[in-house]
This record gives structure tokens, sequence and C-alpha cells, in this order.
């Protein structure tokens, strides 16, 4: 492309603290959000004529970290494919060459409110139970393709006014399991699973939560301890045993919303799913498949949405791969340029491409 052609395209304004410089498609830029990922904007697509929300990866060259994350990232949402996850609508970069390729910017749908947001409403059984089933769905569809979220927590998922889920945030995610003690890593302490914390390190947050999470489900039995290695068992079998509370004490009908007439939702069979799903033992927690299958949630058991074709991921050896920031930045760059060229040949995300390319 005509490198004045290419700069008239693109146009600079400050969101908070961080400058934008992004297509003339995008217009009416406004802050929504930031994290270590990046910052969010929202703006009005004058192409597809819709409202978007335009990420900028923060900082993806900073250093062999940042990069590989902002890679794993973009390679997974370009692959992922599900009404439950979030879409990915456009992808570029404003820089013109490799050499000063520095900005990653990430186009996606835009929804109304966060998972933090909505909870703080009055919601009733068929709305909770509808957007656990949507999560599930969601789940579902990443775990079919061996990805791992590793991030879930309220500010990751989002809702339209129409109770319409979607997961979205894959810079944490990773493509393989990786045993009954996951990796360490960052994420908000309140929504680790207890073989995370376990994992973690004894770091003095990570015991206080460790005790919070035993105070109230109660010392895990001998059968689990034999499964951790000597070190984290030593570490769990000298901190205070607890009986724990029924979960009756936990989750009182109070804490629920009226029983429902219409779908024959009841605060007994939320809490009976809650029961499965907080078990500090995953071997036997309730599975995914298991939950969309529960009462509670399978009153909305749609198989199109729990049986949709799994991503078609094809970078088996993510995690394994070391590369430079600069191979980094290489993968990124022919990433951003494939969709580019994908975009002008009329190709659209989720679907094969056009009869007359597939001729030639």
């Amino acid at each position: 492309m005509n490198k004045n052609k290419r700069e008239k395209e693109f146009y600079s304004i400050d969101v908070g603290d961080s400058t934008f410089t992004v297509l003339r498609r995008y217009q009416n830029l406004r802050p929504i959000g930031s994290g270590a990922q990046g910052i969010v904007c929202s703006a009005y697509d004058q192409n597809l004529e819709r409202n978007v929300a335009i990420k900028k990866l923060s900082r993806p060259f900073q250093n062999q970290t940042h990069a590989k994350r902002a890679y794993r990232e973009l390679v997974l949402m370009k692959c992922v494919n599900h009404k439950n996850i979030i879409g990915l609508l456009h992808v570029f970069t404003p820089q013109k060459t490799l050499e000063d390729f520095q900005d990653v910017y990430l186009v996606m749908e835009l929804m109304d409110a966060n998972l933090c947001q909505v909870i703080q409403m009055e919601l009733d059984h068929e709305r909770l139970s509808y957007l656990l089933y949507q999560m599930l769905c969601g789940i579902k569809h990443l775990h079919a393709a061996g990805i791992i979220h590793r991030d879930l927590k309220p500010s990751n998922i989002v809702v339209k006014s129409d109770c319409t889920l979607k997961i979205l945030d894959f810079g944490l995610a990773r493509t393989a399991a990786t045993g009954l003690l996951m990796t360490p890593y960052v994420v908000t302490r309140y929504y680790r699973a207890p073989e995370v914390i376990l994992g973690m390190g004894y770091q003095a947050n990570d015991i206080d939560q460790w005790n919070k999470v035993i105070e109230q489900l109660g010392t895990p039995t001998q059968e689990f301890l034999m499964k951790l290695n000597q070190s984290v068992r030593t570490y769990v079998e000298n901190r205070p045993r607890y009986a724990g509370y029924s979960f009756e004490k936990l989750f009182p009908d109070v804490l629920f919303p009226a029983d429902s007439e219409h779908n024959k939702l009841k605060a007994s069979q939320a809490r009976d799913l809650l029961s499965k799903m907080l078990v500090i033992d995953a071997s036997k927690r309730i599975s995914v498949d298991e939950a969309l299958k529960h009462p509670y949630i399978n009153v909305w058991y749609d198989p199109a949405e729990v049986e949709a074709p799994p991503p078609k991921f094809t970078d088996k050896q993510l995690e394994e791969r070391e590369h430079t920031v600069d191979e980094w930045k290489d993968l990124i760059y022919k990433e951003v340029y494939d969709w580019e060229e994908c975009t002008k040949n009329g190709v659209i995300r989720g679907q094969p491409p056009p009869l007359a390319q597939v001729q030639q």
C-alpha cells in the first residue's frame, strides 16, 4: 500500500493516559477499562455501523513474557468461534513495517457490563442459571481445543442487557493442562482454585487464602493429601484442622431468590450445584459436562450451543515454544498481516474462504 495513503487511514487520539492510533473508521473513542494486558475503549465502527471495543495491547514487546502473552491472546482469539466467547472483529497496527512494529490493536464485540456489575443486581433464578449455563458452554468450547483460560473472574466475563454472556481476555490462557498443581501465575487471588493456591509457593497471602478455604470447606481428606508432593503435603498437614460447615449454613435460603414457578428452579438446586463445584479435590469436583446436565442448568440445554464444533487451534506446541522478543514480534506481525489479507480477500471470521478462492 502507498505509504501516504496508509498514513491517511489512521489518526491519533488520547484515551485516558494512553494514545490510540486507529483507523479512521473508528470514531467516538471512550475509555471503558484497563488491566495488565491492555487498555480498552469503546468506539463506533463506521464500516460495520455498530459500536465495538478496541483493546490496545500493553507494551507487547517489552520482554519475552509480554510478547508471548500477546501472541497467545491473538492466536487464541483468532481460532475460537462460539457465541459465549468474545468475538474478534479486526486486528490492525498503525506501523507500516516490521522494523517499526510496536502496537497491536484488537477490535472486539462491545458488551454492556461485566459480571462485577451484574452480580450487584437483584437476579432471579432464571437469570442466574442462564448466566451459569452460558459460562459453562464457553468453557466447554475452550476445553475442547485444550485451552485453559486460567483467569476466569467477574471482570473477564461480560454481559449484554438481554443476558447474553461472553468470556474474554486470553492473555493468561494456556493450551495444555499441567497436572495437579497448576503453574503459578498472577491473578486476583480470590478467584484461584485450591490446586492453584497450593502451587503458588507459601507467601503470607497464599497461607491466608488456603486457611479461608479450609475454614469453610473443611480440611481435605487423607486421600487427597496423598496426591500431593511431600513438601506441599507437609505444608497442608501443618495448617490448623477445620471441620468445615454444611452448605445449608454456608448458603442459607435467604441468600437466594425466591423459588421459580416458571422453570421450577429452586434454592436447593443452586445449593446442590455449589456443593459439587466447591470441592477441594479437583478429581471429585463436578466436570463442565456434568454441570451442564445438572437440574439447575439443563433447563437451557441446547445441543447447538453445548456441542458446537471445537476451535481449530493448530499450534499445539505453543506453551513449549521459546523465542526472542524479535522472533515473537515477527510471528505477531505475520498474524496481523494474515488477518488484513484475509479481510481484503473477503474471508469472514469463523467461515471458510469464498468458493472462488477455493477454486483458484
